[in-house]
């Protein structure tokens, strides 16, 4: 299913510079950590991009934080560790499954309801964000390559898409020759985003990042400018590590933490 406007609510930006936050995973300090990076980029607006709960020691905090962010105006839309809190798991592997059966118990019926107010996506303006694919985001398709690049970014008239879901920054470009071809984004630089091309942006991960660092992920969406930063931010991952390892949580998500992958 092509993502399309009407489909999610088109808006009109009000707002230029975006933070976009993806997975926070229930992890409290690395969300807190981000949550105080941001002032210094003169945002005035934040989009997040799924996967709220689901890994992470303190799910509960993280999904009452996040709503009174989008009562305060934040733009959020549903990830699939979300989804499952009252879906199925089936589909996930089995350190994922425990995580979201432990998740479960931490919940109470209100946070389970404000889950179930997230939309799939939202559009701001030519920025479509979905958690993992605007060619079907229910499917929660990895975009890893240029084949699921191509896919999503032929799926919308969006001319930037942003996503998390992967756990890895990556920047990717719609060639005219249809070719997506991917760009590697170093932290804190800048990025002008031609209006040449289409533009996905998979922001990576703030609660569990999966590309070598331990620190958390976010980007910066400057709608006026029409440029996107990531940017990093190192948090109390010790904290986070030992209260997964009290919880009775599986061992590996500890270990990722402190490895970040």
């Amino acid at each position: 299913m092509a993502v399309r406007p009407g489909q999610h609510g088109l808006e009109e930006p009000r707002t230029m510079r975006i933070a976009l936050l993806a997975d926070i995973h229930g992890n409290r300090e690395a969300l807190e950590a981000v949550l105080r990076a941001l002032p210094s980029h003169r945002i005035d607006g934040l989009a997040i991009l799924g996967d709220v709960v689901g890994y992470g020691p303190d799910p509960a905090f993280c999904v009452e934080r996040v709503a009174s962010l989008v009562e305060a105006g934040a733009m959020i839309v549903l990830g699939n560790h979300d989804a499952a809190i009252e879906g199925d798991a089936s589909d996930m592997n089995r350190i994922a499954r425990e995580a979201i059966e432990w998740t479960r118990t931490q919940l109470d019926p209100g946070h389970a309801a404000l889950i179930r107010t997230w939309p799939e996506t939202r559009r701001l303006g030519d920025a479509l964000f979905v958690h993992a694919s605007a060619r079907a985001p229910r499917a929660w398709e990895y975009i890893t390559g240029p084949g699921e690049a191509e896919r999503s970014l032929r799926a919308t008239d969006a001319a930037i898409t942003l996503v998390g879901h992967v756990h890895q920054p990556c920047l990717w470009r719609l060639t005219g020759l249809g070719v997506a071809i991917a760009h590697e984004p170093l932290p804190g630089a800048e990025i002008p985003l031609s209006r040449h091309f289409p533009w996905l942006g998979v922001v990576g991960a703030v609660g569990q990042p999966r590309d070598g660092q331990t620190a958390a992920g976010y980007a910066i969406l400057d709608l006026k400018r029409r440029t996107l930063l990531f940017g990093r931010v190192g948090y109390d991952h010790y904290t986070t590590v030992r209260k997964l390892r009290e919880s009775g949580l599986p061992e590996p998500l500890a270990v990722r933490l402190l490895r970040g992958r």
